[in-house]
């Protein structure tokens, strides 16, 4: 990676995103200070959700940025699609037993995860977004409530981490990037960044 003269801000709290953008050996800092209230208007289609939550998380960003900063705020939603109706957007478990309800949902079947991406600086902005697609084996009761009660998937959208026990026993096939699933699809971030830097 050539030398960063601009300072990279994540705005975002999740340990996967920080993880995920830290493995790209560029040098950033977090600051999830934001003015932002998580809502959409209700009959926003599925695919425009993540985009409108990255978005104003970037715009609800707590003060103006500097003139050497570029700020990275994201958002994850799980979609799952029914014949004849309309898709179900899954976002995080308020409750144990929501996290359950979210395990059967997805159980035996294949859902899409999308996360969007926002990057600013003061000069201009990149949106984008990335879909996956994620097929569960048929879950069980006790595997559900063991992945729930030892790993609490409380803040993650779909009650569940791709990269956790219940990936390795119940996720048969992925379509798609990897790390999209995990909430930060770092192949296209880091791409995209080179128009900042």
């Amino acid at each position: 990676m050539k030398n960063v003269s601009k300072k990279i801000i994540l705005g975002s709290g999740s340990p996967r995103r920080r993880e995920l953008l830290g493995g790209l050996d560029i040098p950033f800092t977090v600051d999830t200070g934001n003015t932002f209230e998580e809502s959409f208007p209700e009959g926003t289609p599925a695919h425009r959700i993540p985009v409108l939550m990255a978005e104003g998380k970037s715009q609800g960003f707590h003060r103006p940025l500097a003139d050497d900063e570029i700020l990275i705020t994201a958002d994850t939603v799980v979609i799952l699609d029914y014949p004849g109706r309309d898709s179900e957007v899954i976002g995080k478990p308020h409750s144990r037993e929501d996290a359950i309800a979210m395990l059967h949902k997805l159980s035996g079947r294949t859902h899409e995860v999308v996360t969007s991406v926002v990057i600013r600086d003061n000069n201009q902005k990149k949106e984008f977004s990335v879909s996956s697609k994620v097929t569960f084996a048929i879950l069980t009761d006790e595997e559900i409530n063991y992945y729930i009660d030892n790993y609490k998937p409380f803040d993650k959208a779909g009650s569940y981490g791709i990269q956790e026990w219940i990936g390795y026993v119940g996720i048969s096939g992925i379509e798609g990037s990897f790390y999209n699933v995990m909430g930060f699809p770092v192949h296209r971030v880091y791409r995209e960044l080179q128009c900042f830097l």
